[in-house]
């Protein structure tokens, strides 16, 4: 290889969800991000974050919608550190094998395409919860607590961080509304 250093793939990891707020690696780059055929909704039950095997709750999952759009963020993991991050998002995302691991075309909020880790809800697993409606999601939501903390605190931490990068979704916010009255919570 004549002493040249061989050019890796850029790594991109989109997030739609707790990984907007919580990433938990490290990144080189973060920007805005659109993906196309997918939209964002609880549709998946939390057995291990945001609630129990006794006690499920409800966690955000990308779940294919030929007409769907969802924006978030697109994290580009540094080179030296990009098989370590990889690896971290695998272990949090894949705990159950309720998400499909899928690399997908991302468009940035600059208009470049990449291609990237996108974790979408396998609709056959046990977990899946298609259908709910949103009086379902938020009675759900509005009980479940889980070792990583309550529902109502993974949806109002979702709703706050996309409203911070200007991603308002509008059934996220009426859905925290629902939770809030059902809770009691100010």
């Amino acid at each position: 290889m004549d002493g040249k250093r061989e050019a890796r793939t850029p790594v991109w990891i989109f997030a739609y969800g707790s990984l907007i707020w919580k990433p938990g690696f490290d990144f080189a780059e973060r920007a805005l991000a659109e993906i196309v055929g997918y939209r964002r909704g609880f549709c998946m039950t939390s057995i291990h974050y945001r609630g129990t095997p006794e006690a499920p709750g409800l966690v955000l999952a990308l779940d294919a919608d030929p007409a769907g759009r969802c924006s978030g963020v697109a994290y580009r993991l540094p080179p030296e550190t990009s098989e370590a991050g990889l690896a971290y998002v695998r272990e949090r995302e894949l705990v159950s094998r309720a998400y499909d691991e899928a690399r997908l075309p991302l468009r940035l909020d600059d208009g470049r395409e990449v291609d990237g880790y996108v974790y979408v809800v396998n609709r056959d697993h046990a977990q899946y919860r298609g259908g709910l409606t949103p009086e379902q999601q938020a009675e759900v939501i509005a009980r479940a607590e889980g070792p990583m903390g309550t529902n109502a605190e993974y949806l109002v931490s979702t709703v706050a961080s996309l409203a911070a990068l200007g991603l308002e979704d509008p059934e996220l916010v009426a859905l925290a509304a629902m939770v809030r009255a059902r809770r009691g919570d100010p």
